[in-house]
């Protein structure tokens, strides 16, 4: 489906939670105060009316969530993957207003929710991500974009199936090369490496670009 359901495709709940949420910001509150999804009993990639019934997300299932939701309020359906040396992937959901490009997502790690629009291009946007995408193992080594409407009618707001025809589509993604110093990278492991042996159980959150995060 390419055009955007009417009213009457969702349920009275989703419905409600579809007006409440009319902005980004608002739709990144929602996101992070929801549980996150471990996958615990196996692999997910849930629509937004199973991500809805589950009350959980990771940053997939945020990303088609946030798309979803928004795509009501006049936003297209527009995701950004990161391409990470470790090959653990992240992908948030993408708007533009006046111009400038912001992001909603999901996450473990508090650094890689959601941005402000701030950005002139998407490759600004994915710089903003790189230093706290540094983990033990990740580097982002490209990115790609895609719209949810080139799927075609493969139903990606109300199956009951998991969406691998998604991932699938993000594998196959070209993805822009985004080069970075190797020396940097070792600077921003080595700290985040001293951060986790001092607070195992925390999620690191002190990048100098905090003031640019959606929180």
């Amino acid at each position: 489906m390419n055009s955007r359901p009417g009213r009457e495709a969702f349920t009275k709940k989703e419905w409600r939670l579809i007006e409440s949420l009319a902005t980004p910001a608002r739709v990144q509150r929602f996101f992070t105060g929801m549980p996150y999804n471990w996958e615990r009993n196996g692999d997910t990639l849930r629509s937004f009316r199973e991500m809805v019934k589950a009350h959980e997300a990771h940053c997939l299932e945020a990303a088609v969530g946030a798309a979803v939701i928004l795509e009501q309020h006049g936003y297209p359906p527009l995701l950004l993957d990161f391409e990470s040396q470790d090959l653990l992937d992240h992908v948030i959901f993408v708007f533009q207003e006046k111009g400038l490009w912001g992001s909603i997502g999901r996450s473990r790690d508090i650094g890689l929710h959601g941005r402000k629009p701030l950005f002139r291009s998407l490759r600004d946007l994915t710089w903003s991500y790189f230093d706290p995408y540094v983990d033990l193992t990740g580097r982002i080594k490209g990115y790609g974009v895609t719209n949810l409407y080139d799927l075609g009618n493969y139903d990606w707001r109300f199956s009951p199936r998991k969406l691998a025809k998604i991932e699938d589509h993000l594998r196959k993604l070209p993805h822009r090369p985004l080069r970075s110093s190797d020396k940097r990278y070792a600077q921003l492991l080595t700290r985040y490496q001293k951060y986790k042996l001092r607070y195992p159980d925390r999620s690191p959150a002190y990048y100098a670009n905090r003031r640019q995060w959606l929180l």
